[in-house]
């Protein structure tokens, strides 16, 4: 509860919650507030920007693990209604025994919480086709920061009685109101889905090939990521047995997916096009994907390279995004500033490049003074940053602010988005209990009061 996915952030706390009820986290909500304390939302802790960790050791963490049940599946509707603790794989899972499908799709999806997921409007790998988690929400369910629950988990796909509340909450990270349900919009299941190992000389024959992936099969594209050769290592640190469909040598590896709910051809649209591509030049090599398994061999070398990353150990990691036309220029500039100004860090990048992603990683070279490796690292962090502001991109494309990005976000934002974001906040929760300096920046207007009897009153909820 007080380290987050990677280990790089550590904190603290006067105690857990794990309430079982939507009435339980309510009173404990209830009861916070009354002793002016401070409450951080978690979900699966499967973040990267330290949103649901506190170093200060004044607030309560209040996990939702316990409050984990899908409440129902219509399949007539395309709905579903879960408690925020229920695991994204799970819901999956249930949801693909009635014929149906939920579209977000996470590395983490075995730990990710759907309240975490929605909290942060993660994002994924069918992003270009189903859009972020924000594209896949009906309805919500929050408790408050006085305690008060409002809900919407009406199943209705058209209600237009003023402006969508729930939506204050998506991309919030907990800190206008804790999620404790969802009413979430299902698709039929797949029935076909074909996957490609695809490689290319350069990132810029990588989006030559999206864009004419896309005008012959835009409406089945769900998925589009590339892998630079340099990060294939650190993807078998994670799973050694790793083989490559296509010789690591190639500069870039490309991820294809198709997919529809109805039974077509794919497979033989999907050949056609990479046959073009490939007498045209624009790939060296490909390979289709002849079975589910062999699929899955594809989607796990994507897969390991984030916890390959782990397992090394500490690395400047970034998540940015911007107009898919530039994202050669951003990756070529990227990878010029760390040899010219960091020559002895290696330049790793990949992403999900159909929806103009790119996740550009720094890693240390071995033997460096810890403090020193930080520190470079910040000045590193530093130099992503202009980068992307220069192409008028964002540094945040699907990770959220939390708190190691927040200070940033608040500087560099619109002062009139910040303002607005605050003007919710002082509405929302004046005292600003709910994951105080997270997101924004906000002085709340009472001292926190724990008492040594907090955790056996709270016990007692």
């Amino acid at each position: 509860y007080f380290r987050d996915w990677t280990g790089d952030y550590v904190g603290t706390a006067l105690a857990v919650i794990r309430p079982a009820t939507v009435d339980a986290v309510c009173k404990a909500v209830r009861y916070c507030a009354q002793e002016g304390v401070p409450i951080i939302p978690q979900g699966g802790n499967t973040g990267l920007v330290g949103g649901a960790i506190d170093k200060t050791g004044r607030c309560v963490i209040l996990s939702l693990e316990r409050l984990n049940q899908i409440r129902s599946i219509d399949p007539i509707n395309l709905s579903a209604i879960v408690d925020a603790g229920c695991v994204l794989q799970t819901l999956k899972a249930a949801v693909a025994e009635q014929n149906c499908h939920f579209a977000v799709s996470l590395g983490a999806e075995g730990s990710a919480h759907i309240g975490g997921i929605i909290a942060t409007n993660a994002g994924g790998t069918n992003v270009v086709k189903f859009g972020m988690t924000r594209a896949n929400i009906m309805g919500l369910e929050v408790v408050l920061p006085d305690g008060r629950l409002w809900s919407n988990l009406l199943e209705l796909r058209k209600d237009n009685r003023g402006p969508d509340l729930g939506q204050i909450f998506v991309g919030s990270e907990g800190i206008y109101g804790i999620i404790t349900g969802a009413c979430l919009k299902l698709s039929p299941a797949l029935k076909t889905v074909e996957t490609a190992y695809v490689g290319c000389s350069s990132f810029k024959d990588a989006m030559q090939l999206l864009n004419m992936l896309r005008a012959q099969c835009h409406e089945f594209l769900s998925g589009f990521e590339i892998i630079s050769n340099k990060c294939l290592p650190f993807a078998r640190l994670a799973y050694p047995d790793l083989r490559m469909p296509v010789d690591q040598s190639i500069a870039v590896h490309v991820l294809i997916e198709l997919s529809c709910v109805a039974q077509l051809p794919l497979r033989d649209n999907l050949e056609a096009f990479l046959a073009e591509a490939l007498e045209g030049e624009m790939i060296e090599d490909a390979v289709i994907a002849q079975n589910q398994a062999q699929a899955g061999s594809f989607w796990k070398i994507r897969e390991g390279l984030v916890e390959g990353y782990a397992i090394n150990g500490y690395h400047v990691r970034s998540d940015v995004s911007v107009k898919l036309s530039v994202i050669p220029n951003l990756i070529e500039q990227l990878e010029a500033m760390l040899h010219q100004d960091f020559p002895h860090w290696t330049p790793q990048t990949y992403g999900h490049a159909g929806d103009g992603n790119v996740h550009f990683i720094a890693v240390p070279p071995k033997g460096i003074d810890t403090q020193k490796t930080y520190e470079t690292g910040r000045d590193i962090e530093a130099a992503i940053f202009r980068i992307v502001d220069d192409l008028e991109g964002s540094f945040s494309a699907e990770h959220g602010i939390g708190r190691t990005k927040r200070d940033r976000f608040c500087k560099t934002s619109d002062p009139v988005r910040v303002a607005l974001l605050t003007a919710i906040k002082q509405t929302i929760d004046p005292a600003g209990l709910l994951n105080p300096d997270c997101l924004i920046r906000y002085e709340e207007q009472t001292c926190p009061k724990a008492s040594v009897v907090l955790a056996e009153t709270l016990r007692d909820i």
